[in-house]
């Protein structure tokens, strides 16, 4: 059910991650990662081999939550991230070599007789390589200012066969430690395992391998409060997708309500800990830094009702906490992305909507699209209700005002005969498009007049964007569409959560199952990839990705309270 070729070794608050590298064809090679620079570098540190005395040996690899076994002819290697810096290696017949991939100034120095230092310059970091049983040998020649090559053999004892190692992550001063056990630091890691996969949203039976997937993909990509990053954060993956962006944060957050809910909360409030003065949020962050450039669609109004929703723990010191960013975060759409001053808002770049390159972008921008207002009206009607909560009785009466104002201007902009479409922005230009996101306004549910909700599930019913592994992004018999065009054509989770929500609301219940029956029997199959073919259900991109997994959580939830 784990593949490592496919979803990366790591574990819970640890950035020591083992993967293949996916964006090197034809190698197969497992290599041991820093994931701190973001999903510009893979992060590889030491690629890993077994070898014998006649050199280097095959091996298959398995995977459980807490171990990665290699398995060769004569012996076996494990893999624990017994701690979140320490690595821990045993083997037994075979040895392990580590290479390292190595930068400009990077080099390895002798500390004790059983310990060498690696200094991985180009990756920021320190690790300390120590044996524990067994032996290891280093040929790491240094000229000029770097090691030319730096190779460590792990050999087991020739007296067992065995071989016991640490690798540790350090900046500064190591400090000397003891070792936990391998079999004890594997259990404890296990036991941690099976205490998030208890408390992951329940689903049918038939979902089953599906949900140790997505919990083990959501439990793994968690790291921890280090530099940008002022909570615990979910990843978006660590292959290489290793940020997380402003809305995917939502998904995973409202995946993790029920059952973690402080941890939700940090997952939600990430993103306005960094808030810019003006009320944007970052496109995305990484313990390194965060990038500004775009931003993406402002769904955190949604997203807190559905915390609300789901759990007492959004107090009102809670609600206090995040009031005034989430109207900053509303204002800046209205202040400085409505150039036109028409009262709808922008979107500068496809980027900004999460849809990057879909269709209603292909005539350039800035764009008004249906989605952004209809997630504003959402925010605004939030804003409210969390307003009164906060004794905010006029504000309050203002917000609901504005959402109102802003849902009758969205349906007079953009309903043109019998659906919604984008526009340019200033000229009013229609865009033709054949995207799925003019069919967002869905979210808004009982909000849209009848006829309107009418029309838009008809559409998705009979016109093709329901296939039959769920909701395509861009119409099957649209010129633009791509079985892998990005948002030209795959299924997104995303953006079925959204609808299915929203055709919850309005009070399609069928449909809504229907379409949430379909994904998960797609992620289920294919994997929690980034995207999926909308004509095969065939995985896409990035084939570990957390929202995909919390949105097949949710749903799969959703099934089971439903029947």
């Amino acid at each position: 059910m784990l593949d490592i070729k496919k979803v990366p070794f790591s574990r819970y608050g640890s950035f020591i991650t083992i993967s293949q590298n996916h964006h090197e064809t034809g190698d197969d090679s497992l290599y041991i990662r820093n994931i701190r620079n973001g999903d510009n570098d893979f992060g590889a540190v030491f690629r890993i081999e077994l070898i014998t005395e006649s050199g280097t040996v095959p091996y298959a690899a398995s995977l459980t939550p807490s171990v990665l076994r290699l398995n060769a002819e004569f012996g076996f290697a494990e893999f624990c991230i017994t701690e979140r810096k320490v690595l821990q290696i045993r083997s037994k017949g075979v040895g392990v070599r580590l290479t390292g991939i190595t930068g400009v100034y990077d080099y390895a120095v002798k500390v004790e007789q059983n310990r060498w230092e690696v200094n991985h310059s180009s990756q920021e970091i320190r690790y300390m390589l120590t044996t524990i049983t067994g032996n290891m040998t280093v040929e790491a020649p240094f000229k000029e200012q770097r090691c030319e090559k730096i190779v460590v053999d792990f050999l087991p004892d020739s007296s067992v066969s065995e071989m016991d190692c640490a690798i540790e992550e350090f900046t500064t001063i190591y400090a000397h430690r003891s070792y936990l056990l391998f079999s004890e630091g594997q259990n404890r890691v296990q036991a941690e395992f099976d205490y998030w996969y208890a408390n992951t949203l329940e689903m049918p039976e038939r979902y089953r391998d599906g949900r140790l997937l997505a919990s083990y993909i959501t439990w793994s990509c968690v790291v921890p409060p280090e530099g940008m990053l002022t909570r615990p954060a979910m990843y978006m993956s660590k292959n290489w997708m290793t940020n997380i962006w402003s809305w995917d944060h939502c998904f995973n957050a409202i995946a993790l309500a029920k059952k973690s809910p402080e941890l939700a909360w940090d997952q939600f409030m990430i993103f306005f800990d960094l808030q810019d003065v003006s009320g944007v949020l970052p496109d995305f962050v990484n313990n390194r830094y965060a990038l500004w450039n775009f931003t993406k669609p402002p769904i955190h109004g949604w997203t807190l009702r559905k915390l609300m929703e789901k759990t007492d723990h959004v107090t009102l010191e809670k609600l206090q906490e995040v009031y005034e960013p989430l109207v900053k975060w509303t204002n800046w759409w209205i202040q400085f992305q409505d150039t036109d001053c028409d009262g709808i808002p922008q979107y500068n770049h496809g980027n900004d909507s999460g849809w990057d390159n879909s269709t209603i972008f292909h005539k350039g921008t800035p764009v008004e699209s249906p989605d952004l207002a209809s997630f504003l009206v959402i925010q605004m009607d939030v804003l409210a209700d969390v307003a009164e909560k906060l004794n905010k009785d006029v504000e309050a009466a203002r917000w609901r005002q504005r959402s109102q104002e802003m849902l009758t201007r969205m349906i007079s902009h953009f309903w043109k005969g019998n659906r919604f479409i984008a526009l340019k922005s200033g000229t009013h230009e229609p865009i033709h498009s054949n995207s799925l996101v003019v069919y967002m306004p869905l979210i808004l549910g009982k909000r849209l007049p009848d006829e309107i909700v009418n029309q838009l599930v008809m559409d998705i019913k009979y016109k093709g964007f329901l296939t039959d592994h769920g909701l395509a992004t861009e119409l099957p018999s649209s010129p633009y569409y791509r079985n892998d065009g990005y948002w030209r054509g795959p299924i997104w989770a995303p953006t079925t959560m959204l609808l299915v929500d929203g055709l919850l609301s309005a009070g399609e219940r069928e449909l809504a199952l229907d379409i949430a029956e379909r994904f998960c029997e797609m992620a289920t199959n294919a994997g929690m990839a980034e995207n999926f073919d909308a004509m095969t259900g065939e995985s896409l991109r990035d084939p570990a990705f957390t929202w995909t997994s919390s949105v097949f959580l949710m749903l799969g939830d959703l099934l089971k309270e439903a029947f």
